[in-house]
C-alpha cells in the first residue's frame, strides 16, 4: 500500500478510536490523526509479530482495518494515560 493510503487508513482508524474511547483529549483532531497513523502502523506490527500474519494485505481487506483500529485505540489509551487526559479537575 501507498503512503497516501496509509494516511487515509490511519485518519479513519483514529476517528473510530475516539468514537470508541469518548472523552476529552488534549490537542484535538491534529493529534487523534496523527495518533490513527501511528496506530495503523502500530496494529499491522503488532499483527505480524504477535500473530505471525500479515495484517496489512491491502486497503479493503478487513485485517488491516482491524489492526489499525486496535493500534489507535492502545496509542490513544497510552496518550491519555501519560497526558493525564479524562482525569477530573480540581479546583481549590
Amino acid at each position: 500500500m501507498g503512503i497516501i493510503a496509509w494516511i487515509l487508513i490511519g485518519l479513519l482508524a483514529g476517528m473510530i478510536a475516539k468514537a470508541l474511547m469518548p472523552g476529552r483529549d488534549p490537542g484535538g483532531v491534529i493529534i487523534t490523526m496523527l495518533i490513527g497513523i501511528a496506530g495503523g502502523l502500530l496494529g499491522g506490527w503488532l499483527g505480524k509479530v504477535v500473530f505471525g500474519v500479515d495484517s496489512i494485505d491491502g486497503f479493503f481487506d478487513l485485517s488491516t482495518w482491524v489492526a489499525a483500529i486496535i493500534g489507535s485505540v492502545i496509542l490513544l489509551a497510552l496518550y491519555r494515560l501519560f497526558t493525564g487526559a479524562d482525569r477530573p479537575h480540581r479546583h481549590a
